[in-house]
């Protein structure tokens, strides 16, 4: 076999293992996935937006790529301007949430120069190939499924303004957002793409894209030629935690994201899990102890951004003390995707990224809207507008690498700040649990923020964790709410497997 790949969508996967096919490796194989997100997934992928790579090389060095958002180089006086800033909802069902967008909530968007940098750093074909799927499906077009749908009317508020309005109409419901069945169709975007793979990322960084950026931007919002222009990614050493015989290779500061998987599990070890089986009352009671934990640890230690004295032993202790031991008594108390890839010359690539849910207006001739990372919550914990000039944002976003004797797992999710309670969860299941993939990700799930409980239904011990949150919102089915953890998975002795989280259509595709 060639490798696996598992993401968010059939499309993605399939322009992702078509590069495996045609001799490229994992990385090739990721770098492909992210463009034909931009085309199917387009509510969650985007060249406007950002993300972070976690690439492990069939030597076993590990690095992350992070181009994430950054803030732009000056912040003037919002007061006086017409900027372009406002709220949203977004209905889950049985949660809402609240999200900003417009031009004053764009930042500089980093996917373009993580692609082409992890491309020369990594990638083994040219990037005209790995462009062409999407390219190739964005001008013949894209059967809309009912996930994809869902997603679309899901932020109805954004894709029903002005400008984005005409690319998302349904053909067969005229006045409605794309409907399953409809064929989606982007030609600016195939141009874009064409373009951007034979002039390369100054491009986008300085040429026409940077000029219609800043234009876009002036008076209404804060971006400007500059901002496109400095922008860099940068490659960190991943951060890594041991767990229970395995380690978590994942995403260190500044983003959030990693730090706080790394400390739910730090806060696990003592928990006994396992002894119970999973979803007994033990279990239940460590994790959301330890989910309880996480939200409190960043909101108290977070406030001048995520530091790596998260994980400090002192401070742990504090928290671990929190976390029952087995058989005690429960005391009553953003648009992303992920892209996980593998080759049989055992390269790893796991890659997360977004465009948060996009800022509301269309880049003129691009066919694709900037983010809207400035306006959301989770990532502006001091309030909006009082962001940092020229400063990485941070993340949940938490793509990892799961490594034992003979064994290893790329693995991530979207979901805003549901992901480092999907990712914990996952893990546990593997590692803990000693579950099989469609175990893993089917299992039901738990978060908790600012001490409410949300849960999917069929948690053995749901009737104690409802007693024990007054405030609970149960989820009947499971629900891309908690995330959509997407695996690929190599054992000794064994084909690579792929699977997809099935919350958010996910697919595993193996060459």
């Amino acid at each position: 076999m060639k490798g696996a790949v598992a993401a968010g969508h059939r499309l993605t996967a399939e322009a992702a293992a078509e590069m495996l096919r045609a001799g490229g490796n994992a990385f090739d194989a990721a770098i492909a996935g992210f463009f034909a997100a931009c085309v199917a997934e387009p509510v969650l992928a985007s060249p406007g937006g950002g993300g972070y790579l976690l690439a492990r090389d069939a030597r076993g060095r590990a690095r992350m790529f992070d181009f994430f958002a950054h803030t732009p180089r000056a912040k003037p006086d919002a007061r006086g301007r017409e900027l372009d800033f406002f709220s949203v909802t977004v209905d889950f069902g049985a949660a809402q949430q609240e999200f900003h967008i417009g031009l004053g909530s764009c930042a500089a968007p980093g996917a373009v120069r993580g692609m082409f940098g992890a491309h020369r750093e990594l990638g083994t074909l040219p990037m005209a190939e790995l462009v062409r799927p999407a390219a190739e499906m964005a001008r013949a077009g894209v059967e809309v499924n009912a996930f994809q749908s869902y997603l679309v009317k899901l932020v109805g508020p954004i894709f029903r303004s002005e400008s984005v309005f005409p690319l998302f109409q349904s053909a067969s419901c005229p006045g409605e957002l794309a409907q399953p069945g409809d064929m989606f169709t982007n030609p600016q975007l195939a141009d874009f793409l064409e373009t951007l793979a034979r002039e390369g990322e100054a491009f986008f960084y300085e040429g026409e894209i940077a000029a219609a950026v800043a234009e876009q931007c002036r008076d209404r919002g804060f971006l400007t030629r500059a901002d496109m222009r400095a922008y860099q990614t940068h490659v960190r050493a991943p951060l890594e935690i041991a767990y229970h015989g395995r380690r978590l290779l994942t995403n260190p500061a500044p983003s959030a994201g990693g730090l706080l998987v790394a400390f739910g599990l730090e806060l696990l070890k003592q928990s006994g899990l396992g002894a119970d089986g999973h979803g007994g009352g033990a279990h239940c009671r460590a994790l959301s102890a330890a989910l309880r934990a996480t939200c409190e640890a960043r909101s108290r230690h977070f406030s001048d951004g995520p530091s790596d004295e998260l994980l400090h032993p002192e401070l742990l202790a504090q928290y671990r003390r929190k976390v029952p031991p087995p058989g005690s008594a429960l005391r009553a108390a953003r648009g992303t995707t992920h892209i996980s890839a593998m080759d049989s010359a055992n390269n790893t690539a796991s890659l997360t990224v977004s465009n948060g849910e996009g800022c509301g207006v269309l880049l003129p001739g691009a066919g694709f809207m900037l983010n809207n990372m400035l306006g959301e919550e989770d990532l502006n914990p001091g309030g909006f507008h009082r962001w940092r000039p020229n400063r990485r944002m941070s993340s949940m976003m938490a793509p990892g690498i799961l490594l034992g004797n003979d064994y290893e797992a790329a693995l991530g999710s979207g979901g805003s700040n549901r992901i480092r309670s999907a990712i914990l969860q996952v893990v546990s299941n593997l590692v803990d649990f000693g579950m099989d993939l469609p175990e893993a990700l089917a299992a039901p799930r738990m978060h908790i923020e600012n001490d409410a409980l949300y849960l999917e239904s069929g948690m053995p011990a749901q009737r104690e964790m409802q007693n024990a949150f007054p405030n609970h919102r149960v989820f009947e089915e499971p629900n891309m709410f908690f995330g959509g953890v997407h695996v690929a998975e190599r054992k000794a002795g064994e084909k690579i497997s792929a699977l997809g989280d099935p919350r958010r259509d996910g697919v595993g595709v193996i060459v």
